[in-house]
């Protein structure tokens, strides 16, 4: 059977939507598999985020135009370069412009901004010292459906979606707002939700933390480094999975003067444990068979190593994350990706 141009046209069409959306599901469920087994690092450089912004949009500004979408800006000028992960940043980005496109109905409105804000509330740098904590804050606002104010606190949640009929009527599996919460939250940042209900748009906002300008320049914003006599000689086991993250450890430790025992499993660290024995254990929480949690319970009951001090690498920068790991048995917990300096000053405390 043979098709009039048109009728091909629009086949073709529907064929090439689905399969984007086919991959862009599969990218979704990647990113959050890599979440939830602590393997998705970032790559950290000074970003722009005007410009990173500006990129999200060219990439929904078709779909918002074919709906007759007005899409309104408002960048302040002169905003920090915050340091993250620029495509990571864009990701974030593009699911809250996405999401905001999908849930507008013809003819309505998304406004994005991007303003530097203070907390309010002074906190304290990594040398003790007092600061007023800066922010970039990207906003992305909306006159779409909107959300019930009772599903609001589980609107980043995985695999959540408001009813049964969002997901037949727009797709998607709910993964992408829960992925925007993890990216920020591994960016040190936060995100939340407004909305006033069904008909009242919403709104989104995020908050990333921005280099402290009041500090002096020489100072670097760097950690108040340990004396090496400190750290030489230290025993220190190091437990992940993922050979790169083993890789790294050891150099920064290594560079330390610290003697290092690497090992891929918490299995294999337990068998370890019976030929070495560590002023410190590292380990990663997300390990398949016996995790990080799992490991640290477990060596807890040995009479020998109840006392342990043990640093906990996850790919969550949350509260409760860090209330987890200290509940399992763990003395700190730090999040991917590893910041040397920080990493060194953490053990320092834990042995002195």
């Amino acid at each position: 059977r043979t098709f009039d141009p048109q009728t091909t046209d629009r086949a073709l069409e529907t064929i090439e939507r689905n399969a984007k959306l086919q991959t862009q599901l599969i990218e979704d469920l990647l990113d959050v598999s890599r979440i939830l087994r602590g393997k998705l690092l970032l790559n950290v450089a000074p970003v722009n985020l005007t410009t990173t912004i500006q990129a999200a949009l060219e990439t929904v500004r078709l779909t918002a135009e074919a709906k007759n979408i007005q899409i309104q800006t408002a960048f302040a000028p002169d905003i920090d370069l915050v340091s993250g992960d620029a495509a990571r940043l864009q990701q974030i980005v593009w699911n809250l412009l996405s999401n905001a496109v999908k849930f507008t109905p013809e003819g309505g409105r998304v406004e994005v901004s991007l303003s530097q804000v203070d907390s309010g509330q002074e906190g304290r740098d990594a040398e003790g010292m007092p600061h007023w904590a800066s922010f970039a804050q990207i906003c992305v606002t909306d006159t779409g459906k909107g959300i019930d104010p009772n599903f609001l606190p589980y609107v980043f949640d995985s695999f959540r979606q408001e009813d049964g009929k969002t997901t037949r009527k727009f797709g998607g599996l709910g993964l992408g707002l829960a992925i925007v919460r993890h990216l920020v939250e591994l960016h040190g940042g936060s995100v939340q939700a407004e909305s006033l209900g069904d008909g009242h748009g919403a709104k989104f906002t995020v908050r990333l933390p921005l280099p402290d300008a009041r500090k002096p320049r020489g100072s670097k914003g760097s950690l108040l480094m340990p004396d090496s006599s400190v750290l030489a000689g230290l025993r220190i086991l190091a437990v992940d999975d993922e050979p790169d993250m083993r890789e790294l450890l050891l150099t920064i430790l290594e560079q330390n003067g610290i003697e290092v025992r690497a090992a891929a499993s918490a299995t294999e660290a337990l068998d370890a444990l019976e030929q070495f024995q560590p002023d410190v254990l590292i380990s990663d929480v997300g390990m398949p068979e016996m995790d990080g949690y799992a490991l640290i319970r477990q060596i807890r009951l040995l009479p020998d190593l109840a006392t342990l001090p043990a640093i906990a690498l996850t790919a969550y920068a949350g509260e409760i994350d860090q209330q987890q790991a200290l509940q399992a048995g763990f003395q700190h917990h730090l999040a991917k990706p590893v910041e040397p300096d920080q990493l060194i000053q953490v053990i320092a405390a834990l042995v002195q």
